[in-house]
């Protein structure tokens, strides 16, 4: 019986507690009513209070209004605190140009959460149950869902201060019909419910009976799947951050990824990855992201182009540029304002918060720390400066003959095309090239430090040292 299941479920998962005030979200149909009945006429055995609350939508016009009153008596009858309130979605819809479900959806947790404060409730209690559990884990994966987001509904979740729960997923709609047959409920019925136009009614009246036939239990299997799985993705999730955080890297304007400290993760912790970094950067996860686009980032990843980008659903671009990917909205910034900055000894000097350099002469007593090139003030043309790259560029570049033009260094060390034109480049007054940092150092560079030599301190995050 749904009494002695349901009972078993809330003790076996904690979801109630003696003291707990319980809101009950009450759409007067068989689920939410027979809820309801249940919650109230056990409130006593754990020791907690049940309170009612209704939104109508006005969808339905008198309908809905009935359904109201409805639920308004069926608590008056029975002594049950009611909260019901009247709101035209529609015209809220209209108003701030919404999508019907997502705006209604919005609009009735607000409510909900609303009277929980207004009366400090612990719990939100929902009526789903085992087949809207199957339903929805069917729907995900059909559509192509991965990691954490294909469990089901869960059982219990965080909510203004305090939690819903939802102590039917332990049993099926037909153990509710019996349970409002039994206790002569006369629930309302939503005629949209048997409509096939929703894909939700598809997979009701076409999967799930074949499911039952099969196996008439097969809404707890649904339900241990879904728990198993919150279990195991969060445990794999904790172990994916701690790997993620070595390679990843958020700088505000976009998301960077280290390729070849990605790919040395475990395929299952890449996988995982991948859609940590989409759920970050999302915020609210389209519903048209699947499993198929965190294969499609992999590819790239893992391909043998070093120059790739695909286009992601609302507007995010995912971009490889040789051993580096990057996340971004919109396009990468290509190229900032031309710069030039004379160096002064013994200060430091900061370009753009990313690029941080240090001049003074070998007997300062200067910190240690830093990527160096060491310069002898009579082989140079004081002042220095650090300057974005021209067309023309060429440097001596330390163990090669001759001069090398900037544009193939970079692309041998394999600088992605939108980090260059705010390269730092390090020149002397007469327009030398001593330095490109993250990269090589020119012949100028004396190799240690000797008597009266001057010392270039260099220091980043952005870049990778070189030499």
């Amino acid at each position: 019986m749904l009494e002695h299941t349901t009972k078993e479920f809330i003790h076996a998962h904690q979801l109630i507690h003696n003291g707990d005030r319980i809101v009950v979200a009450v759409s007067g149909g068989p689920d939410s009513l027979a809820l309801l009945h249940f919650l109230d006429s056990n409130k006593g055995e754990w020791g907690v209070e049940v309170v009612a609350a209704h939104l109508d939508h006005m969808f339905r016009g008198d309908e809905s209004y009935q359904e109201l009153l409805f639920v308004e008596e069926f608590c008056n009858s029975r002594g049950i605190p009611f909260y019901g309130e009247r709101m035209n979605v529609s015209w809220e819809i209209e108003r701030t140009n919404g999508s019907l479900q997502d705006k209604a959806r919005q609009l009735r947790y607000e409510f909900l959460m609303g009277v929980m404060d207004e009366v400090s409730a612990t719990k939100l209690a929902l009526g789903h149950h085992g087949d809207d559990q199957i339903e929805t884990i069917l729907m995900k994966m059909t559509r192509g869902a991965s990691g954490r987001s294909r469990a089901g509904i869960p059982l219990k979740r965080p909510l203004a201060g305090g939690e819903i729960i939802r102590p039917f997923l332990s049993v099926t709609k037909e153990d509710i019909e019996e349970y409002c047959e039994r206790h002569i409920l006369s629930p309302r019925r939503d005629p949209s419910n048997q409509k096939e136009a929703y894909t939700r009614n598809r997979f009701r009246k076409k999967v799930l009976p074949f499911l039952k036939k099969e196996n008439p239990h097969v809404h707890l299997q649904f339900q241990r799947f879904s728990e198993e799985l919150e279990e195991d993705e969060s445990y794999l999730e904790e172990l994916t951050r701690a790997e993620l955080n070595k390679v990843w890297n958020n700088t505000g304007d976009f998301s960077s990824l280290h390729i070849d400290g990605f790919l040395t993760m475990a395929q299952p912790l890449q996988r995982r990855g991948i859609n940590l970094i989409l759920n970050y950067l999302y915020k609210l996860r389209p519903p048209s992201l699947s499993s198929i686009h965190i294969y499609d980032v992999l590819g790239i990843l893992k391909g043998k182009t070093p120059n790739i980008s695909i286009d992601l659903p609302k507007g995010l671009k995912v971009t490889r540029a040789y051993h580096t990917c990057y996340f971004h909205f919109g396009e990468l910034a290509l190229a900032k304002a031309p710069f030039c900055y004379e160096l002064p000894v013994n200060k430091r000097l900061e370009i753009q918060g990313e690029y941080q350099f240090l001049l003074f002469s070998s007997t300062s007593c200067e910190e240690q720390s830093g990527d160096r090139i060491y310069l002898d003030p009579d082989e140079v043309t004081l002042p220095l400066y650090v300057r974005s790259r021209r067309n023309g560029d060429r440097m001596a570049v330390k163990g090669l003959e001759g001069s090398k033009k900037l544009k193939a260094l970079f692309i041998d060390n394999k600088i992605p095309v939108h980090l260059r034109e705010g390269w730092p480049i390090v020149v002397d007054a007469d327009n030398h090239i001593l330095w490109v940092p993250g990269m090589r150092k020119s012949i100028y560079d004396l190799g240690e430090e000797k008597e009266n030599s001057l010392v270039l301190q260099f220091k980043s995050n952005h870049l990778l040292g070189g030499s």
